[in-house]
C-alpha cells in the first residue's frame, strides 16, 4: 500500500496558497517576549507538567521507546524519544487572537467569522504551517515532531486511538460519525478538551478529530524506511508538511493515531490547526557552585 491516498488530502479541505508566499521563505524573526496572560476554559484543569508562556498547560511525555507506524503507514518501527512537553489542548482562537494583537501577521482564513465570545475556546483554524510555527516560537515553544505527536497519541503500546483500541464513536472524538456532517462555521468545531473519554494516557485531549494538527516534519512517504531510531526529525526538506489526527469533517478511517497526511506549508484550511511542544531542558554537566 502506498501509505497515502488522495482521499486524505480531500478530507483536509486545503485552500490555495497565500499569494507571494513560498515554502521555506517565512522570515524567522525574534520571538516576541511579551506574551499577555490569557484566561483558560474551565475544562482546562487536568494535571500537566508545566504551564506554557501562553498560559496553556503542558503535559510531560517521559523519555523512552515507543512503537511508530502501522501496517498501512509503515513500516512499523521502534523509536526512542527524549522527554518533552506537549500542549494539553489544541491552540484556541482566543490565544491566537492575543498572538495577532502582539504581532503584525496576516489573519487566518475566515477569521472575520470568529465570534470570540462563542468561539474563543474552539481551536484556531485557517492557519498555514508558518503561522503555526510562528505562534509556537512567540510562546517560547515549537511545533512537535511527527514522532513526538505520534507518541503523545499512541503511548508506548502502538494503540489505534489515543484512548486505546476500543471502537471510535461520537463520545470520544469530534469527527464525521454519520457521514452527513458539513462545514457550518466555527460551530462545527468542538470546544477544546471536550472529550474526556478520548484523551490519551498522557492526559492530552483531541488528538483524534476536531482539527488536523500541523507538525514540524517535512513529508516523505518513505520516511519511516530511513528514519533515525532516536529523536527523528524527519526529512531535511520537501514539498509538503505533515499534519496528523483527523478533523470534525473526517470519516472514521482518517482518525486513527498512526495515519499521516500532508499539505503545502503555505496552504490554509478550515480543518487544520495545531498545538505546540517544548523540549525538556537537559541538566548541566557542571555542578552548581556553592554560594559564597
Amino acid at each position: 500500500m502506498s501509505g497515502f491516498s488522495g482521499a486524505l488530502l480531500l478530507s483536509a479541505v486545503l485552500l490555495p496558497s497565500i499569494p507571494g508566499a513560498a515554502a521555506g521563505t517565512e522570515p524567522k524573526g525574534p520571538v516576541h517576549k511579551d506574551v499577555p496572560a490569557v484566561s483558560m476554559p474551565a475544562s482546562q484543569s487536568g494535571k500537566a507538567g508545566i504551564i506554557g508562556r501562553d498560559g496553556v498547560p503542558m503535559v510531560l511525555v517521559i523519555a523512552g521507546e515507543f512503537t511508530m507506524g502501522d501496517r498501512q503507514f509503515g513500516p512499523v518501527h521502534k523509536v526512542y524519544l527524549d522527554a518533552f512537553y506537549m500542549d494539553q489542548y489544541e491552540v484556541r482562537t482566543s490565544l491566537y487572537n492575543a498572538f495577532l494583537k502582539a504581532n503584525k501577521r496576516e489573519k487566518p482564513y475566515n477569521w472575520q467569522l470568529v465570534d470570540m465570545e462563542a468561539d474563543g475556546d474552539r481551536p484556531v483554524i485557517g492557519v498555514d504551517w508558518y503561522d503555526a510555527e510562528a505562534y509556537c516560537r512567540w510562546a517560547g515553544k515549537r511545533l512537535p515532531t511527527e514522532a513526538e505527536w505520534e507518541k503523545a497519541a499512541r503511548w508506548t503500546d502502538g494503540r489505534t486511538y489515543p484512548w486505546g483500541n476500543s471502537r471510535l464513536d461520537k463520545t470520544k472524538a469530534s469527527y464525521n460519525w454519520d457521514g452527513k456532517r458539513r462545514w457550518d462555521g466555527y460551530r462545527t468545531l468542538s470546544l477544546v478538551g471536550g472529550y474526556e473519554a478520548g484523551k490519551s494516557p498522557y492526559n492530552i485531549y483531541d488528538l483524534a478529530g476536531n482539527v488536523w494538527e500541523w507538525v514540524a516534519d517535512w513529508y516523505d512517504r518513505d520516511a519511516y524506511k530511513n528514519s533515525a531510531t532516536r529523536n527523528p526529525q524527519g526529512p531535511p526538506a520537501g514539498e509538503f508538511k505533515v499534519f496528523r489526527g483527523g478533523s470534525a469533517l473526517s470519516h472514521s478511517a482518517d482518525v486513527t493515531a498512526a495515519l499521516r497526511n500532508r499539505g503545502s506549508p503555505t496552504g490554509r484550511a478550515i480543518t487544520i490547526g495545531f498545538r505546540c511542544a517544548q523540549s525538556v531542558p537537559k541538566p548541566s554537566p557542571f555542578p552548581a557552585r556553592p554560594a559564597q
